[in-house]
């Protein structure tokens, strides 16, 4: 990297960085201010609303020019049906990117909720966090989702557990999909592709390490691939239903990173 790429890369970094805290701080009070005032059946609208101005915010920020490949289906928020929709997870931009197209809350890892300024954001927006390496922890979950599912809420969810490099995808975990039997909820599958060599993987580093380092770059092409909706019944087996949303996701990806190039 030359003197004065080095010294662009750094000015972004400051300018992002104090951004992203700023942009955050700055949202976190009006929403739940916001929220207060809503009656019970707007608080979803009104939060995806809120989430989705945050997040996009956030892409135009850290220069994210999010590609969007299909068609993405209007939420099912009536009729007890709701959405899980699965992807797979290569960086800490896929949150926003998915907040920001899909709407819906997340499903997170349970430590994701003590990290700096997003712990924060994620808790008063609902975020579902869940140990995976606790049994209470997990059939807690299930039936937290279940309930989301049958109240008509939209889920995101990154089954692979966490982020990879590259764009094998690895096994999903179950516990959503036996929660998506339950309730008999729409599934949409998702595949995203960041540009090799972007740098964009969120691996061996802290959460505020990736974020300085992705502060630094210039400019970020991704696609995201979206899927046909399905529709799973309380006979599927849930093994059955996450096998079939790996396979559509692995498909997605392939064809995400066709449009993204090598």
């Amino acid at each position: 990297m030359s003197g004065a790429s080095a010294v662009a890369g750094r000015g972004r970094q400051v300018v992002r960085a104090s951004g992203f805290v700023g942009i955050t701080a700055a949202m976190l009070p009006a929403f739940l201010a916001r929220m207060r005032a809503t009656t019970a059946d707007d608080r979803d609208a009104v939060r995806d609303r809120w989430v989705a101005r945050w997040a996009r915010a956030l892409l135009r920020l850290f220069s994210v020019e999010v590609v969007v490949d299909g068609v993405v289906p209007p939420p099912a928020r009536s009729g007890g049906r709701g959405r899980l929709v699965v992807c797979n997870h290569r960086s800490a931009i896929d949150i926003g990117v998915v907040l920001a197209t899909f709407g819906g809350t997340m499903v997170s890892r349970d430590d994701v909720a003590e990290w700096p300024v997003i712990g924060a954001a994620a808790r008063a927006v609902g975020t579902v966090f869940v140990d995976r390496q606790n049994a209470k922890s997990g059939a807690a979950t299930i039936r937290i989702l279940q309930k989301h599912f049958e109240d008509g809420g939209a889920i995101n969810l990154f089954p692979e557990g966490t982020t990879f490099d590259g764009d094998e995808v690895r096994p999903f975990h179950g516990g959503a999909f036996v929660a998506a039997v339950r309730a008999q909820t729409e599934i949409l599958p998702v595949g995203i592709a960041y540009p090799k060599g972007s740098g964009a993987a969120f691996i061996d580093e802290t959460f505020m390490r990736h974020v300085a380092r992705m502060a630094k770059s210039d400019r970020t092409r991704m696609v995201v691939s979206v899927g046909e909706p399905f529709v799973v019944r309380r006979e599927d087996r849930a093994t059955d239903v996450c096998a079939r949303a790996h396979r559509e996701v692995g498909a997605l990806v392939k064809r995400a990173r066709t449009l993204c190039g090598p």
